[in-house]
């Protein structure tokens, strides 16, 4: 299921309605971020959201990983595996595991850095320092106060900020936006911050940075030359597809699905047909094509699908590098 509309626009009769029921979980949520977490034995890096769905967390959580990685330090990510069905701290192997073992962004994130798929996120970070990591990078977990974090940086998506301010389920909010902003120490725009200026002004004296997605540009060279099918089950498909149109890529057609959407053999083969009949080449997100890891019924549209990967660039890298970098040697 994706996003409610009405959570992206200003708030209306249905937002309204559901607002009693928002503030009961909101309630909720703000009492247990303001619980006292446990101490790891190493520095947390914590990359969040405010919002439900994705913002770009995890090309955040990568960047900051390289950024360690040059500093000499050795970074470990940390995520739930949403989507698997790992319960106990794993070390992820991108070449073997599936992502309906480990999840799709814990495959991802293991390309680039050591990855440990645990529900607790306590135990996770020790098992984490026992495997040899200096510093963890946590994939998502703002509002999840059970591990202390030395520095927490929340993901704006600038195209689409709060949406209708409201708290789930009559918006997006994850919790009340006040409760939230007391637990960063920093904010991350991504795209243009049209949508995120009012969230900027009220972070106050919260650093600011800003960052875009930046697509690979051997694969936007390869792509160019064709008209593409584009799908995407993630939590803005719109957004890749703004992306694939800004790098000069043709979109022929475009099928947008569910955030983490498991895609099942029909849906598969549907896929590939409609590419052949209409001759288009078919392109994902390199999370999807992730999800597709380590399921037969996958293959072929495994390996008919072209990916477009993306980095993220920040603007302000060398006052962020100075931010992480003092969290992580205080």
């Amino acid at each position: 299921m994706r996003d409610p509309a009405f959570w992206w626009r200003p708030a209306g009769l249905v937002s309204s309605l559901l607002s009693p029921f928002g503030k009961a979980y909101g309630a909720v949520a703000e009492s247990r971020m303001s619980r006292l977490g446990t101490s790891a034995a190493l520095p947390v890096l914590c990359v969040g959201n405010f919002t439900l769905g994705g913002a770009g967390k995890t090309p955040t959580a990568m960047m900051l990983a390289q950024l360690l990685r040059e500093a000499g330090e050795t970074p470990y990510f940390l995520t739930r595996g949403y989507g698997g069905t790992v319960t106990r701290p794993r070390l992820v192997n991108a070449e073997t595991d599936a992502a309906s073992i480990v999840g799709d962004e814990a495959l991802l994130l293991a390309r680039i850095a050591p990855t440990v798929v645990a529900r607790n996120r306590v135990v996770g970070a020790a098992f984490a320092k026992a495997k040899g990591a200096s510093v963890v990078v946590m994939d998502d977990g703002l509002q999840n106060a059970s591990l202390a974090k030395a520095l927490a940086i929340a993901v704006i998506d600038g195209r689409r900020g709060i949406g209708n301010g409201c708290v789930f389920p009559a918006g997006p909010l994850r919790a009340p936006l006040a409760a939230q902003l007391k637990r960063c120490d920093a904010l991350l725009v991504i795209g243009d911050d049209v949508r995120a200026r009012d969230v900027v002004v009220q972070a106050g004296a919260l650093p600011v940075f800003h960052g875009r997605l930046v697509p690979d540009a051997a694969a936007v060279t390869a792509l160019r030359a064709s008209k593409v099918l584009a799908f995407a089950g993630i939590g803005d498909p719109d957004k890749f597809f703004a992306t694939v149109e800004q790098a000069g890529i043709e979109i022929g057609a475009r099928r947008a699905f569910a955030d983490h959407h498991r895609y099942s053999a029909e849906e598969a083969a549907e896929l590939v047909m409609a590419a052949e009949h209409k001759a288009l080449t078919l392109l994902t997100t390199e999370k999807d094509h992730a999800r597709m890891s380590g399921d037969p019924a996958l293959a072929a549209l495994a390996v008919e699908a072209k990916v477009l990967p993306v980095t993220l660039e920040v603007d302000e890298r060398d006052a962020l590098r100075a931010l992480v970098m003092g969290r992580v040697k205080r």
